[in-house]
């Protein structure tokens, strides 16, 4: 494969081919890796238990191969910075294990469900074994050749196109993408393809929508740094999430999904531009979009953005300051996946509800208002509260504390979850979803307040103790702002 045939008219043939050569054994891995996949265009006419052997003698093989052996040397080649074989290592056979290891385990929990009585659908075991197998070697392909293309272009000495190591974002965020578009597309078909054979009684419609609950989760997976292996956690994390949401048997029209996934990713690669937000608090950002548009609709998303552009904003305000005395954000203030889901899992679960329980609607509104006012309330009084002049005192003792510390208040905070928590209000009633101007200004005004209060209280204790995260805190808190809403609205209306 000719990998600079961008620049050959201006360098010698015979070292372009020197170096494809090079490169043949990883492209070939990627490949095997894709292929394993085509597994699952036998699921409709195999029975569980033959699949379950296919997949236990895969495995047996991969673990008894020569180390001699032709697949061997592909499998547990390691690349150097020149695309050089270095000594064989297990990483590689390891990761194609693994991925063996997670198919086998999905087919067998199908089998212990159906025992149970609950029902493991085979097209969600498809579209998570597409979505690991197509989709993650599209990236790795797509960023192995970017990769070369540059290094090829780094040998030939063209400095504007110096490679900067793998761990360089021009390689993330693309592969991320493609293995995004590759998986819904790939989820989609083996999905169809496995209702079609096996006269399941499942629309195309569900289908598409959890081909692209699986991807986006699958994505967000691999671009989370993890220990574990990703071919194990985007198979069982993907599957899972597609089980949840066709458990549910809720699904939209295409044209809906599609549109709200294209929204989502918009809007957070704005933010990840203007540096509120890494590729993991991207993908993360647009898995929640697709599903609150999904669920309820465009500005329950857009309510939840307001919070993330003005979070994003604020910790950048007077951030060399905060920086100085050691209680900046870390990163540049740049936000992760944990921020975004620990202060929007109780916006999510509100959403999704307000579409199941339509009945309990106002509700719900009003609940979502409350914990997006403290989501909103809570970063607004750190990243503000923290700048200010006077003394901080812990909110249990009302003692003097240095700035910075969880749990403790200032007045300029305070001040600040309010503004933070009446801006939110203030959206609903310009949006028309609040009837009575002054009992939303009231209630998501009090749910904030509350919320962000119980937050500093969480602080001062339970995390000061070692035995809650700053992520953790954030979660119970933005349910107690839920809480505190939907109760003063059943009280007060």
């Amino acid at each position: 494969m000719d990998i600079c045939a961008t620049v050959s008219e201006w360098v010698n043939m015979n070292k372009i081919e020197d170096i494809t050569k090079e490169m043949d054994p990883i492209y070939i891995r990627y490949l095997l890796h894709a292929s394993l996949g085509l597994t699952c265009l036998l699921y409709p006419f195999l029975s569980l238990g033959i699949l379950v052997l296919i997949m236990f003698f895969m495995l047996l093989i991969l673990r008894r191969l020569s180390r001699r052996s032709r697949l061997y040397q592909i499998l547990s080649t390691k690349e150097n910075g020149n695309n050089l074989p270095q000594k064989p290592i297990d990483k590689g056979l390891r990761s194609a294990n693994n991925l063996v290891l997670s198919i086998l385990l999905l087919l067998l929990f199908k089998y212990g469900f159906s025992l149970e009585g609950v029902t493991f659908p085979i097209y969600v075991i498809g579209g998570a074994v597409a979505i690991s197998t197509f989709g993650i070697a599209s990236a790795n392909l797509f960023k192995y050749w970017k990769q070369t293309q540059l290094k090829c272009l780094a040998r030939l000495d063209y400095p504007e196109k110096r490679y900067k190591g793998e761990d360089s974002e021009v390689f993330h965020l693309p592969s991320s993408l493609v293995m995004l578009i590759v998986g819904i597309i790939s989820a989609f078909l083996v999905g169809a393809w496995i209702i079609h054979w096996e006269k399941i009684n499942v629309s195309y419609d569900m289908i598409f929508f959890i081909a692209v609950i699986g991807s986006v989760t699958g994505a967000l997976f691999e671009s989370i740094p993890s220990r574990v292996d990703d071919n194990i956690s985007i198979v069982f994390g993907s599957g899972m999430a597609m089980w949840l949401f066709s458990s549910f048997g809720y699904t939209v029209p295409p044209a809906h999904m599609f549109f709200a996934l294209l929204f989502s990713l918009l809007l957070g690669y704005l933010a990840y531009r203007a540096h509120i937000a890494d590729i993991s608090a991207l993908l993360g950002a647009s898995l929640l979009g697709v599903l609150i548009i999904v669920f309820a609709d465009i500005f329950w998303f857009l309510l939840l953005l307001t919070f993330f552009i003005l979070g994003g904003g604020f910790t950048k305000y007077k951030y060399a300051y905060k920086a100085s005395i050691g209680i900046a954000e870390a990163k540049g203030g740049v936000r992760s996946y944990e921020n975004v889901f620990s202060n929007s899992m109780a916006a999510l679960v509100l959403a999704i509800a307000y579409g199941i329980y339509p009945q309990y609607s106002e509700v719900i509104m009003y609940s979502y208002l409350g914990t997006v006012a403290t989501a909103t309330g809570d970063t607004l009084a750190s990243e503000i509260g923290t700048t200010s002049k006077e003394r901080p005192r812990m909110i249990t003792t009302f003692k003097p504390a240095k700035p910075g510390r969880d749990g403790a208040v200032t007045i300029l905070g305070e001040l600040a979850c309010i503004f933070g928590s009446l801006v939110i209000a203030v959206l609903a009633i310009l949006f028309g979803r609040v009837e009575n101007i002054y009992l939303g200004l009231l209630i998501t005004g009090l749910g904030g307040f509350i919320g962000t209060n119980i937050d500093s209280l969480l602080g001062a204790t339970l995390q000061n103790r070692g035995i809650l995260s700053n992520s953790g805190v954030n979660f119970y808190a933005t349910f107690a702002g839920a809480v505190v809403s939907g109760l003063l609205f059943l009280s007060l209306s």
